[in-house]
Protein backbone atom coordinates (compact mmCIF):
# COMPACT_ATOMS: atom_id res chain seq x y z
CA UNK A 1 0.00 0.00 0.00
CA UNK A 2 1.26 3.40 -1.02
CA UNK A 3 1.27 6.04 1.26
CA UNK A 4 0.85 10.02 0.25
CA UNK A 5 2.26 13.17 1.39
CA UNK A 6 0.31 16.20 0.04
CA UNK A 7 1.52 19.61 1.90
CA UNK A 8 2.34 23.24 1.38
CA UNK A 9 5.94 24.15 3.52
CA UNK A 10 8.79 25.88 3.71
CA UNK A 11 12.29 24.50 5.25
CA UNK A 12 9.96 24.43 8.92
CA UNK A 13 7.28 23.11 7.26
CA UNK A 14 5.50 26.21 7.50
CA UNK A 15 2.38 26.69 4.96
CA UNK A 16 3.85 29.11 1.85
CA UNK A 17 1.07 27.51 -0.67
CA UNK A 18 4.02 24.92 -2.81
CA UNK A 19 1.92 21.75 -3.02
CA UNK A 20 3.76 18.33 -3.59
CA UNK A 21 1.98 14.85 -4.14
CA UNK A 22 4.58 12.08 -3.14
CA UNK A 23 3.40 8.64 -3.14
CA UNK A 24 5.69 6.15 -1.40
CA UNK A 25 5.65 2.85 -2.08
CA UNK A 26 7.16 0.39 1.02
CA UNK A 27 7.23 -2.31 -0.77
CA UNK A 28 11.05 -2.68 -1.00
CA UNK A 29 11.46 -0.98 2.26
CA UNK A 30 9.99 2.74 3.22
CA UNK A 31 13.96 4.49 2.90
CA UNK A 32 13.88 2.63 -0.78
CA UNK A 33 10.59 4.03 -1.72
CA UNK A 34 10.88 7.73 -0.46
CA UNK A 35 14.34 7.61 -2.17
CA UNK A 36 12.37 6.50 -5.33
CA UNK A 37 9.44 9.25 -5.24
CA UNK A 38 11.88 12.04 -4.23
CA UNK A 39 14.26 11.13 -7.23
CA UNK A 40 11.05 10.96 -9.93
CA UNK A 41 9.65 13.97 -8.49
CA UNK A 42 13.11 15.78 -9.12
CA UNK A 43 13.63 13.93 -12.68
CA UNK A 44 10.21 14.70 -14.01
CA UNK A 45 10.35 18.39 -12.65
CA UNK A 46 7.62 18.69 -10.03
CA UNK A 47 10.30 19.88 -7.59
CA UNK A 48 12.24 22.66 -9.82
CA UNK A 49 16.29 23.13 -9.36
CA UNK A 50 16.48 25.58 -5.70
CA UNK A 51 13.28 24.03 -4.37
CA UNK A 52 14.09 24.22 -0.90
CA UNK A 53 12.57 20.55 0.95
CA UNK A 54 10.96 20.56 4.26
CA UNK A 55 12.95 19.45 7.37
CA UNK A 56 13.53 15.57 7.75
CA UNK A 57 11.63 15.86 11.09
CA UNK A 58 8.72 17.68 8.90
CA UNK A 59 8.50 15.27 6.13
CA UNK A 60 8.96 12.37 8.64
CA UNK A 61 5.68 13.45 10.73
CA UNK A 62 3.86 14.16 7.48
CA UNK A 63 4.41 10.41 6.08
CA UNK A 64 4.57 8.69 9.50
CA UNK A 65 8.21 7.51 8.84
CA UNK A 66 11.22 7.19 11.40
CA UNK A 67 12.79 10.60 10.93
CA UNK A 68 16.02 8.48 10.43
CA UNK A 69 14.08 7.28 7.76
CA UNK A 70 13.95 10.06 5.94
CA UNK A 71 17.72 11.80 6.94
CA UNK A 72 18.44 8.52 4.96
CA UNK A 73 16.64 9.18 1.87
CA UNK A 74 18.18 13.12 1.77
CA UNK A 75 21.62 11.42 2.12
CA UNK A 76 21.34 8.63 -0.83
CA UNK A 77 19.71 11.46 -2.86
CA UNK A 78 22.73 13.94 -2.00
CA UNK A 79 25.54 11.47 -2.83
CA UNK A 80 23.52 11.02 -6.56
CA UNK A 81 23.45 14.77 -7.22
CA UNK A 82 20.17 15.18 -6.95
CA UNK A 83 19.80 17.14 -3.81
CA UNK A 84 22.28 19.62 -1.77
CA UNK A 85 22.74 20.09 1.65
CA UNK A 86 25.14 21.90 3.96
CA UNK A 87 25.70 22.49 7.41
CA UNK A 88 23.30 25.13 8.93
CA UNK A 89 20.98 25.40 5.86
CA UNK A 90 17.73 23.58 4.66
CA UNK A 91 18.26 20.75 2.25
CA UNK A 92 17.20 21.80 -1.33
CA UNK A 93 17.28 20.55 -5.11
CA UNK A 94 20.54 20.04 -7.02
CA UNK A 95 20.61 22.61 -10.15
CA UNK A 96 20.84 20.68 -12.97
CA UNK A 97 22.81 21.42 -16.42
CA UNK A 98 20.76 22.43 -19.42
CA UNK A 99 19.77 20.24 -21.97
CA UNK A 100 21.22 21.34 -25.48
CA UNK A 101 18.67 22.83 -28.26
CA UNK A 102 16.21 20.64 -29.58
CA UNK A 103 14.82 20.63 -32.65
CA UNK A 104 11.39 21.83 -32.89
CA UNK A 105 8.97 21.66 -36.34
CA UNK A 106 8.69 25.50 -37.37
CA UNK A 107 5.07 25.97 -36.16
CA UNK A 108 6.39 25.19 -32.73
CA UNK A 109 9.68 26.77 -32.60
CA UNK A 110 8.65 29.75 -33.54
CA UNK A 111 8.92 29.52 -37.47
CA UNK A 112 11.40 31.98 -39.60
CA UNK A 113 11.92 35.52 -38.39
CA UNK A 114 10.24 36.88 -41.30
CA UNK A 115 6.39 36.56 -41.93
CA UNK A 116 4.45 37.34 -44.51
CA UNK A 117 1.55 34.95 -44.06
CA UNK A 118 -2.21 35.26 -44.28
CA UNK A 119 -4.41 35.09 -41.46
CA UNK A 120 -3.07 36.63 -38.58
CA UNK A 121 -2.94 40.16 -37.55
CA UNK A 122 -0.62 42.52 -35.87
CA UNK A 123 -0.74 40.74 -31.92
CA UNK A 124 1.52 43.29 -30.85
CA UNK A 125 -1.41 45.76 -31.75
CA UNK A 126 -3.74 43.81 -28.86
CA UNK A 127 -5.24 46.91 -26.81
CA UNK A 128 -4.16 45.20 -23.28
CA UNK A 129 -4.86 48.29 -21.10
CA UNK A 130 -8.19 48.44 -22.44
CA UNK A 131 -9.09 44.98 -22.12
CA UNK A 132 -7.86 44.94 -18.63
CA UNK A 133 -9.73 47.54 -17.77
CA UNK A 134 -12.83 46.24 -19.60
CA UNK A 135 -12.05 42.86 -17.98
CA UNK A 136 -11.69 44.83 -14.09
CA UNK A 137 -15.31 46.33 -15.15
CA UNK A 138 -17.08 43.14 -15.88
CA UNK A 139 -15.60 41.27 -12.95
CA UNK A 140 -17.06 44.30 -10.68
CA UNK A 141 -20.75 43.59 -11.48
CA UNK A 142 -20.93 40.37 -12.46
CA UNK A 143 -22.96 37.79 -10.35
CA UNK A 144 -20.67 34.97 -9.02
CA UNK A 145 -22.75 32.60 -11.37
CA UNK A 146 -20.23 34.21 -14.46
CA UNK A 147 -17.76 31.35 -12.93
CA UNK A 148 -19.60 28.56 -13.38
CA UNK A 149 -21.74 26.70 -16.05
CA UNK A 150 -23.30 28.72 -18.34
CA UNK A 151 -25.42 29.21 -21.44
CA UNK A 152 -23.58 27.23 -24.47
CA UNK A 153 -24.95 30.47 -26.82
CA UNK A 154 -22.52 32.50 -24.58
CA UNK A 155 -23.12 35.10 -22.00
CA UNK A 156 -26.22 37.59 -23.10
CA UNK A 157 -24.17 40.59 -22.70
CA UNK A 158 -22.40 39.72 -24.99
CA UNK A 159 -25.05 38.01 -27.70
CA UNK A 160 -26.92 41.46 -26.85
CA UNK A 161 -23.61 43.60 -27.34
CA UNK A 162 -23.07 41.91 -31.17
CA UNK A 163 -26.45 42.28 -32.09
CA UNK A 164 -26.57 46.24 -31.91
CA UNK A 165 -23.12 45.94 -33.57
CA UNK A 166 -23.30 43.32 -36.24
CA UNK A 167 -26.47 46.00 -37.40
CA UNK A 168 -24.57 48.58 -37.02
CA UNK A 169 -21.22 47.78 -39.17
CA UNK A 170 -22.24 44.68 -41.12
CA UNK A 171 -26.08 45.35 -41.81
CA UNK A 172 -27.06 41.77 -40.09
CA UNK A 173 -30.20 41.43 -38.89
CA UNK A 174 -30.76 39.45 -35.49
CA UNK A 175 -31.92 39.18 -32.27
CA UNK A 176 -29.73 38.14 -29.30
CA UNK A 177 -31.45 34.85 -29.23
CA UNK A 178 -30.38 34.23 -32.42
CA UNK A 179 -26.54 34.30 -31.68
CA UNK A 180 -24.15 31.30 -30.51
CA UNK A 181 -21.11 32.64 -28.87
CA UNK A 182 -18.16 30.58 -29.91
CA UNK A 183 -14.08 29.98 -30.18
CA UNK A 184 -14.18 30.69 -33.71
CA UNK A 185 -14.53 30.27 -36.94
CA UNK A 186 -13.54 26.47 -37.47
CA UNK A 187 -15.58 25.91 -34.25
CA UNK A 188 -18.39 27.77 -36.05
CA UNK A 189 -18.15 25.52 -39.55
CA UNK A 190 -17.61 21.89 -37.62
CA UNK A 191 -20.96 22.49 -35.59
CA UNK A 192 -23.06 23.37 -38.55
CA UNK A 193 -21.46 20.84 -40.39
CA UNK A 194 -22.47 18.43 -37.91
CA UNK A 195 -25.72 19.80 -37.76
CA UNK A 196 -26.23 19.71 -41.50
CA UNK A 197 -24.94 16.19 -41.50
CA UNK A 198 -27.72 15.12 -38.80
CA UNK A 199 -30.50 16.94 -40.87
CA UNK A 200 -29.86 14.45 -44.25
CA UNK A 201 -27.20 17.06 -45.92
CA UNK A 202 -24.53 15.12 -47.62
CA UNK A 203 -23.14 18.24 -50.00
CA UNK A 204 -21.70 21.15 -49.41
CA UNK A 205 -20.08 23.83 -52.22
CA UNK A 206 -17.18 25.79 -51.13
CA UNK A 207 -15.45 27.97 -53.09
CA UNK A 208 -12.24 27.70 -55.11
CA UNK A 209 -9.48 28.36 -54.20
CA UNK A 210 -10.27 28.86 -50.49
CA UNK A 211 -8.48 27.27 -47.90
CA UNK A 212 -8.06 23.54 -47.90
CA UNK A 213 -8.12 23.59 -43.55
CA UNK A 214 -11.85 24.60 -44.18
CA UNK A 215 -12.42 21.96 -46.27
CA UNK A 216 -11.03 19.61 -44.31
CA UNK A 217 -13.50 20.39 -41.22
CA UNK A 218 -15.98 20.08 -43.33
CA UNK A 219 -14.81 17.02 -44.89
CA UNK A 220 -14.32 15.41 -41.08
CA UNK A 221 -18.15 15.93 -40.33
CA UNK A 222 -19.09 13.37 -43.15
CA UNK A 223 -20.25 15.82 -45.89
CA UNK A 224 -18.70 15.67 -49.93
CA UNK A 225 -17.12 18.90 -50.52
CA UNK A 226 -17.47 20.33 -54.57
CA UNK A 227 -16.14 22.97 -55.94
CA UNK A 228 -17.62 26.32 -56.54
CA UNK A 229 -15.25 28.33 -59.08
CA UNK A 230 -14.39 32.00 -58.18
CA UNK A 231 -13.97 34.46 -60.96
CA UNK A 232 -13.04 38.11 -61.33
CA UNK A 233 -16.56 39.55 -59.53
CA UNK A 234 -16.70 36.13 -56.72
CA UNK A 235 -17.96 33.03 -56.12
CA UNK A 236 -20.20 31.81 -59.36
CA UNK A 237 -23.11 30.85 -57.69
CA UNK A 238 -24.75 31.22 -60.67
CA UNK A 239 -23.99 28.01 -61.34
CA UNK A 240 -26.12 26.67 -58.92
CA UNK A 241 -28.68 26.00 -60.84
CA UNK A 242 -26.99 23.93 -62.87
CA UNK A 243 -27.20 19.62 -62.69
CA UNK A 244 -23.75 19.61 -60.86
CA UNK A 245 -25.05 21.20 -57.96
CA UNK A 246 -28.32 19.25 -57.83
CA UNK A 247 -27.24 17.31 -54.97
CA UNK A 248 -25.72 20.78 -52.96
CA UNK A 249 -27.87 21.77 -49.65
CA UNK A 250 -25.48 24.21 -48.39
CA UNK A 251 -22.85 26.69 -49.86
CA UNK A 252 -20.20 28.50 -47.83
CA UNK A 253 -18.66 31.79 -49.16
CA UNK A 254 -16.45 34.52 -48.49
CA UNK A 255 -18.91 37.42 -49.99
CA UNK A 256 -17.05 41.01 -48.37
CA UNK A 257 -13.64 39.66 -49.61
CA UNK A 258 -12.84 36.09 -50.99
CA UNK A 259 -10.41 34.14 -49.67
CA UNK A 260 -7.44 34.24 -51.19
CA UNK A 261 -8.11 36.12 -54.32
CA UNK A 262 -9.85 39.03 -52.57
CA UNK A 263 -12.28 39.76 -55.08
CA UNK A 264 -15.92 40.70 -53.59
CA UNK A 265 -18.96 39.28 -54.59
CA UNK A 266 -20.55 41.71 -57.29
CA UNK A 267 -24.49 42.12 -57.03
CA UNK A 268 -25.86 39.67 -59.35
CA UNK A 269 -23.91 37.32 -57.72
CA UNK A 270 -25.20 37.94 -54.39
CA UNK A 271 -28.91 38.01 -55.09
CA UNK A 272 -28.15 34.68 -57.36
CA UNK A 273 -26.85 32.99 -53.90
CA UNK A 274 -30.04 34.25 -51.85
CA UNK A 275 -32.23 33.24 -54.94
CA UNK A 276 -31.02 29.91 -54.80
CA UNK A 277 -31.08 29.47 -50.78
CA UNK A 278 -34.75 30.54 -50.94
CA UNK A 279 -35.83 28.47 -53.58
CA UNK A 280 -34.31 25.15 -52.85
CA UNK A 281 -34.48 25.69 -48.52
CA UNK A 282 -30.62 25.35 -48.69
CA UNK A 283 -28.45 26.76 -46.78
CA UNK A 284 -25.49 29.39 -46.77
CA UNK A 285 -22.77 30.16 -44.27
CA UNK A 286 -21.48 34.03 -45.34
CA UNK A 287 -17.88 34.34 -43.77
CA UNK A 288 -17.36 37.72 -42.63
CA UNK A 289 -13.82 36.95 -41.70
CA UNK A 290 -11.90 40.66 -42.08
CA UNK A 291 -15.30 42.82 -43.08
CA UNK A 292 -13.87 45.64 -40.24
CA UNK A 293 -10.68 46.22 -43.12
CA UNK A 294 -11.73 47.89 -46.02
CA UNK A 295 -9.35 51.34 -47.76
CA UNK A 296 -10.04 52.31 -50.84
CA UNK A 297 -13.89 51.25 -51.04
CA UNK A 298 -17.16 51.03 -49.35
CA UNK A 299 -17.96 48.33 -46.56
CA UNK A 300 -19.80 45.76 -48.45
CA UNK A 301 -22.95 44.87 -46.45
CA UNK A 302 -23.29 41.50 -45.26
CA UNK A 303 -25.01 38.86 -47.45
CA UNK A 304 -26.95 37.57 -44.59
CA UNK A 305 -29.65 41.11 -44.60
CA UNK A 306 -30.89 39.95 -48.15
CA UNK A 307 -31.97 36.10 -46.55
CA UNK A 308 -31.71 36.10 -43.03
CA UNK A 309 -33.59 33.29 -43.18
CA UNK A 310 -31.64 31.32 -44.94
CA UNK A 311 -28.16 32.30 -44.52
CA UNK A 312 -25.41 32.03 -41.11
CA UNK A 313 -23.44 34.88 -40.97
CA UNK A 314 -20.21 34.01 -38.97
CA UNK A 315 -17.52 36.17 -37.41
CA UNK A 316 -15.08 36.60 -34.83
CA UNK A 317 -12.54 38.75 -33.01
CA UNK A 318 -9.72 36.58 -34.97
CA UNK A 319 -8.58 39.92 -37.09
CA UNK A 320 -9.54 42.49 -35.28
CA UNK A 321 -7.96 41.56 -31.65
CA UNK A 322 -6.14 38.41 -32.02
CA UNK A 323 -6.67 34.41 -32.72
CA UNK A 324 -5.75 33.72 -29.10
CA UNK A 325 -8.74 35.92 -27.54
CA UNK A 326 -10.91 32.69 -28.77
CA UNK A 327 -14.38 34.15 -29.73
CA UNK A 328 -16.57 33.93 -32.44
CA UNK A 329 -19.73 34.24 -33.07
CA UNK A 330 -22.98 32.44 -35.35
CA UNK A 331 -25.65 34.67 -36.37
CA UNK A 332 -28.47 31.66 -37.57
CA UNK A 333 -31.78 31.61 -38.78
CA UNK A 334 -34.14 30.96 -35.65
CA UNK A 335 -35.17 26.77 -36.67
CA UNK A 336 -31.00 26.06 -36.32
CA UNK A 337 -30.64 27.89 -32.81
CA UNK A 338 -31.46 25.01 -31.25
CA UNK A 339 -29.91 22.33 -33.16
CA UNK A 340 -26.48 24.19 -33.20
CA UNK A 341 -26.92 24.84 -29.41
CA UNK A 342 -27.45 21.13 -28.58
CA UNK A 343 -23.93 20.27 -30.82
CA UNK A 344 -21.76 23.17 -28.90
CA UNK A 345 -23.30 21.50 -25.55
CA UNK A 346 -21.80 18.46 -26.41
CA UNK A 347 -18.72 19.52 -27.87
CA UNK A 348 -17.24 21.84 -25.09
CA UNK A 349 -19.99 23.16 -23.04
CA UNK A 350 -19.53 26.80 -23.35
CA UNK A 351 -17.23 29.56 -24.31
CA UNK A 352 -15.08 31.38 -21.27
CA UNK A 353 -17.52 33.70 -19.84
CA UNK A 354 -14.75 36.34 -18.47
CA UNK A 355 -13.37 36.60 -22.18
CA UNK A 356 -17.31 37.28 -23.07
CA UNK A 357 -17.69 40.00 -20.41
CA UNK A 358 -14.75 41.69 -21.75
CA UNK A 359 -15.92 41.63 -25.07
CA UNK A 360 -19.13 42.80 -24.71
CA UNK A 361 -17.97 45.99 -22.47
CA UNK A 362 -15.68 46.85 -25.34
CA UNK A 363 -18.49 46.82 -27.83
CA UNK A 364 -20.62 48.82 -25.23
CA UNK A 365 -18.20 51.47 -25.39
CA UNK A 366 -17.33 51.67 -28.91
CA UNK A 367 -13.70 50.70 -27.77
CA UNK A 368 -14.19 47.74 -30.37
CA UNK A 369 -14.82 50.39 -33.11
CA UNK A 370 -11.28 52.82 -31.86
CA UNK A 371 -9.30 49.89 -31.29
CA UNK A 372 -10.87 48.67 -35.42
CA UNK A 373 -10.19 52.23 -36.74
CA UNK A 374 -6.68 52.25 -35.37
CA UNK A 375 -5.52 49.48 -36.45
CA UNK A 376 -6.89 49.82 -39.77
CA UNK A 377 -5.65 53.55 -40.49
CA UNK A 378 -1.79 50.80 -39.23
CA UNK A 379 -2.77 48.11 -42.08
CA UNK A 380 -3.79 51.17 -45.02
CA UNK A 381 0.17 52.51 -44.29
CA UNK A 382 1.32 49.10 -44.34
CA UNK A 383 -0.54 48.09 -47.56
CA UNK A 384 0.71 51.56 -49.24
CA UNK A 385 4.42 50.46 -48.52
CA UNK A 386 3.90 47.02 -49.49
CA UNK A 387 2.04 48.11 -53.29
CA UNK A 388 5.00 50.71 -53.81
CA UNK A 389 7.94 48.00 -53.12
CA UNK A 390 6.22 45.75 -55.23
CA UNK A 391 5.90 47.94 -57.82
CA UNK A 392 9.27 49.30 -57.76
CA UNK A 393 10.15 45.61 -58.23
CA UNK A 394 8.13 45.00 -61.44
CA UNK A 395 10.24 47.85 -62.88
CA UNK A 396 7.21 48.80 -64.90
CA UNK A 397 6.89 45.53 -66.91
CA UNK A 398 3.60 45.08 -66.70
CA UNK A 399 3.87 41.58 -64.44
CA UNK A 400 2.51 42.91 -61.09
CA UNK A 401 -1.30 42.42 -60.38
CA UNK A 402 -2.75 42.83 -57.05
CA UNK A 403 -6.50 41.84 -56.79
CA UNK A 404 -8.49 42.29 -53.60
CA UNK A 405 -5.65 44.97 -52.34
CA UNK A 406 -8.96 47.61 -51.33
CA UNK A 407 -9.55 45.57 -48.53
CA UNK A 408 -8.58 43.27 -46.33
CA UNK A 409 -5.25 41.82 -44.58
CA UNK A 410 -3.68 40.34 -47.50
CA UNK A 411 -3.45 40.26 -51.17
CA UNK A 412 -3.02 37.98 -54.17
CA UNK A 413 0.19 38.02 -56.33
CA UNK A 414 0.00 36.06 -59.18
CA UNK A 415 2.80 34.41 -61.42
CA UNK A 416 3.09 35.19 -64.58
CA UNK A 417 3.68 32.11 -66.63
CA UNK A 418 7.23 32.59 -67.29
CA UNK A 419 8.31 33.42 -63.75
CA UNK A 420 9.81 31.37 -60.96
CA UNK A 421 7.44 28.98 -60.00
CA UNK A 422 5.83 29.04 -56.80
CA UNK A 423 7.28 25.72 -55.15
CA UNK A 424 11.04 27.66 -55.92
CA UNK A 425 9.70 31.15 -54.25
CA UNK A 426 8.50 29.56 -51.20
CA UNK A 427 11.93 27.65 -51.07
CA UNK A 428 14.12 30.47 -51.61
CA UNK A 429 11.84 33.16 -49.40
CA UNK A 430 12.43 30.03 -46.81
CA UNK A 431 16.15 30.44 -47.03
CA UNK A 432 16.34 34.08 -46.42
CA UNK A 433 14.35 34.07 -43.91
CA UNK A 434 10.57 35.09 -44.84
CA UNK A 435 7.73 32.78 -44.77
CA UNK A 436 4.83 32.84 -47.20
CA UNK A 437 1.73 30.93 -48.22
CA UNK A 438 1.58 29.73 -51.70
CA UNK A 439 -1.67 29.57 -53.98
CA UNK A 440 -1.43 26.43 -55.12
CA UNK A 441 -2.62 24.42 -51.92
CA UNK A 442 -6.05 26.22 -52.14
CA UNK A 443 -7.43 25.17 -55.19
CA UNK A 444 -9.80 21.95 -54.77
CA UNK A 445 -7.59 19.79 -57.55
CA UNK A 446 -4.42 21.97 -58.26
CA UNK A 447 -2.95 20.08 -60.87
CA UNK A 448 -2.77 22.87 -64.30
CA UNK A 449 -4.12 25.72 -61.78
CA UNK A 450 -2.61 28.94 -61.81
CA UNK A 451 0.16 29.48 -59.17
CA UNK A 452 0.76 32.56 -56.85
CA UNK A 453 1.70 34.00 -53.75
CA UNK A 454 -1.00 34.81 -50.64
CA UNK A 455 0.73 37.83 -49.28
CA UNK A 456 -0.18 38.68 -45.81
CA UNK A 457 0.82 42.16 -44.69
CA UNK A 458 -1.00 42.10 -40.98
CA UNK A 459 1.49 39.66 -39.62
CA UNK A 460 4.98 40.90 -38.80
CA UNK A 461 5.34 43.58 -35.25
CA UNK A 462 6.34 46.81 -37.04
CA UNK A 463 10.22 46.63 -36.56
CA UNK A 464 10.02 43.75 -38.74
CA UNK A 465 7.93 44.54 -41.42
CA UNK A 466 9.75 46.89 -43.89
CA UNK A 467 12.60 44.12 -43.68
CA UNK A 468 9.70 41.58 -45.08
CA UNK A 469 8.53 43.46 -47.63
CA UNK A 470 12.51 44.44 -48.54
CA UNK A 471 13.03 40.07 -49.00
CA UNK A 472 9.51 39.82 -50.70
CA UNK A 473 10.37 42.54 -53.25
CA UNK A 474 14.11 41.40 -53.96
CA UNK A 475 12.85 37.67 -54.54
CA UNK A 476 10.13 38.70 -57.08
CA UNK A 477 12.57 41.70 -59.08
Amino acid sequence: MQESWTTSYTGEGVAVGLDLLLAVDPANGRRAGLEHALRAAVRDGRLPPGTRLPSSRTLAVELGLARGTVTAAYEQLVSEGHLVSRTGSSTRVAGRVRPGPVDLPAELGGGLPLDLRPGTPDVTTFPTMVWLRATRRALATAPYTVHGYGDPRGRVELRTALSDYLARTRGVVSRPEQIVVTTGYQQELGLLAVVARARGLRTVAMEDPGLDFHREVVARAGLRVVALPVDAVGARSDQLTTARYRSVGAVVVTPAHQYPTGVPMRPGRRRALAEWAVATGGLVVEDDYDGEFRYDRQPVGALQGMAPEHVVYVGSASKTLGPGVRLGWAVLPPPLVEEVVEAKRHLDGQTASVAQLALADLLATHAYDRHVRACRQRYRRRREHLVEQLRAADAGRGRLELPGIAAGLQTLVPLPDRSPREADLLEAAAARGLALTGLRGHWHRPSGRPEGLVVGFAAPPSHRFAEAVAVLADLLA
